[in-house]
């Protein structure tokens, strides 16, 4: 198997199609001014040390060098083994609010990139467990299902933004339902929810659906974000705030009554977030009296590769260096396809 470690240099590649339509342009012009002075076959003879094709071959080798060059930075890596780790440790999804509301500034920066760290934080600290993320606002859907592999759930959640969801509203309820059925129902190890929102429920019963998830032995956890006193909502990219239809500016507000209550259905535990590593070490507490399951995960193991293109583009760098934009005198005087007269 083979990957990139630092893909983003790869986005370097667009400026080779660029530099090639440019040497392109340049070409024809200078053709075209090769033409004024008369017949481009009498310009020849004329010159006969002009090479015509080496120039072209030097501009391409010069391309593949940068080509190489690119792949280099981007680090390529062979999958050199891959192992089962035995792991033990619970299923835990993290159910993240996304809606218009998770804007507003009563936390710094706001309250969704402060929850995006937090659950960071989080995923950091569930090294042995497997962890699924799923994202809400008028809807839910599965950002990324569960899964050991820690690296790719930061990934997800670097990804997630208002956008993501069309459908304004906090739909707690249907975010909780499908966190249920997204469990290995054939486990033994214990299963809880993890959501983070400020809990301002306009869409479905929440507790209901929280109770419903206690009966299943699935623990439903909450982070309040935000401030009981509220905040309006910022605009992005304006310096004005959401209005209702009355022209009045909305003022969004934590809700702790009904964390608290969707906590106490779910037989979890409230915590507001004042202090990221306070939530932190409350959840770990709580992580740590729950049923730990075995299970198994794939470790890969890669090797660095990116010598491989860095040696050929020094090689080719050498080649390019040498080449001569004119042909070599001595040598086109070998002949070694015909007989001397």
């Amino acid at each position: 198997m083979f990957i990139f470690a630092a893909p983003k240099f790869l986005y370097l590649l667009i400026i080779i199609p660029i530099l090639i339509g440019l040497y392109i342009f340049v070409q024809v012009r200078q053709h075209k001014r090769f033409k004024l002075f008369g017949n481009m076959a009498t310009l020849e003879t004329l010159m006969p040390n002009v090479s015509k094709y080496r120039p072209h071959v030097k501009f391409g080798l010069s391309m593949i060098v940068l080509i190489m060059m690119i792949l280099a930075l981007a680090r390529p890596q062979m999958l050199k083994k891959q192992e089962k780790v035995r792991r033990h440790g619970i299923e835990a999804m993290l159910v993240l609010d996304i809606s218009n509301s998770m804007l507003t500034e009563d936390i710094a920066p706001n309250r969704l990139e402060y929850s995006k760290m937090l659950l960071s934080q989080l995923i950091d600290r569930l090294t042995n467990d497997k962890t699924g993320l799923i994202v809400f606002a008028g809807d839910a859907f599965i950002q990324m299902p569960i899964t050991s592999d820690n690296v790719s759930a930061k990934m997800f959640l670097k990804t997630i933004k208002p956008e993501l969801i069309q459908r304004q509203g906090t739909a707690i309820g249907s975010a909780i339902d499908l966190a249920v059925q997204s469990f290995d129902k054939t486990k033994q190890q214990d299963r809880a929810i993890f959501l983070i929102t400020d809990a301002e429920n306009h869409e479905d019963n929440a507790v209901e659906a929280a109770k419903m998830a206690a009966d299943k032995n699935i623990s439903v956890n909450v982070v309040g974000v935000g401030n009981p006193n509220g905040s309006p909502i910022p605009i992005a990219g304006t310096m004005d705030y959401m209005k209702d239809k009355d022209g009045n500016v909305i003022v969004s507000k934590l809700n702790e009554d009904l964390g608290r209550q969707i906590a106490s259905a779910g037989n979890g535990i409230y915590v507001r977030a004042n202090n990221s590593s306070t939530v932190i070490r409350t959840l770990e507490k709580e992580i740590d009296k729950m049923q730990k399951g075995e299970f198994y995960s794939v470790s890969d193991d890669y090797d660095d590769k990116f010598y491989i293109p860095v040696w050929l583009a020094l090689f080719l760098l050498l080649i390019e260096y040498f080449m001569l934009r004119r042909k070599n005198k001595r040598l086109s005087r070998i002949n070694i396809f015909e007989k001397d007269k």
